[in-house]
């Protein structure tokens, strides 16, 4: 273990430190009022909200597939690899953030489209940092490997500890997984982003929000992947990387 993989490997164990740290009090209230007014909405709306974006994601990932290029990184080193997944994330991050300032801008109707035009920026985003971190995302497996690395960045405590210990015994899980849990999924990220979401569709107030928003909900995916990966290859490969 050189010194950058320790420093990697040091952040990895800070960082699920403070995932498995106790969830503050504001947090606790948000998600009960989240729970209760999704109790209200008819089970109707949540099968068609669900069936949407299970029916979003999977047309994203098919088409994140075809235009993701396998980079030569083979000999390279977690450093290099690391180095070029933020340098992806820089360009997502742009992206996101001006398509958030643009739909925010054209008030309720573009805000509305801005849900499903950062979902798939940021699935293309995962898509390309599994490439670069060796994984074949024409696995089925992969796949849903890349789903739940966005269910852990985009979930309340309990479902972040809960994918956490997930992906943590990937190895195992994933001959048990064969369907990602669709209700849940949808329901975790619609209530992790909805108060932003909802500031973004007043009108010439939307454009700040967007722009700040989706600048922030990238960081905390590009922040989230590679803790994730990290937390994969120092699993699969012990030898690489245990301390001397």
């Amino acid at each position: 273990m050189n010194h950058y993989e320790r420093k990697a490997y040091e952040d990895l164990m800070e960082w699920k430190w403070e995932l498995f740290s106790k969830t503050s009090l504001f947090k606790k209230f948000s998600k009960k009022a989240q729970t209760k007014i999704n109790g209200i909405i008819p089970e109707k709306v949540h099968q068609v909200m669900t069936d949407g974006i299970q029916q979003m994601v999977k047309m994203t990932l098919f088409g994140s597939d075809l235009t993701t290029k396998k980079p030569e990184l083979a000999y390279a080193s977690l450093q290099e690899k690391d180095e070029l997944v933020r340098e992806k994330l820089t360009i997502y991050r742009r992206t996101a953030t001006v398509e958030g300032a643009g739909t925010g801008a054209g008030g309720i109707f573009l805000g509305i489209a801005d849900f499903p035009l950062l979902l798939s920026i940021k699935i293309k985003y995962l898509f390309e940092v599994a490439a670069i971190y060796g994984f074949d995302t024409k696995d089925y497996s992969e796949r849903l490997f890349i789903l739940h690395v966005f269910q852990l960045a985009f979930s309340d405590d309990r479902k972040k500890r809960e994918t956490f210990h997930t992906l943590d015994n990937w190895n195992e899980k994933k001959h048990e997984i064969t369907e990602m849990d669709w209700r849940t999924f949808q329901q975790e990220y619609r209530d992790y982003i909805d108060l932003v979401k909802l500031l973004q569709l007043i009108p010439g107030f939307g454009a700040i929000v967007g722009a700040y928003a989706n600048y922030n909900l990238l960081d905390q995916l590009g922040t989230t992947a590679i803790h994730a990966y990290h937390l994969r290859l120092f699993k699969e490969s012990p030898l690489d990387y245990v301390e001397e």
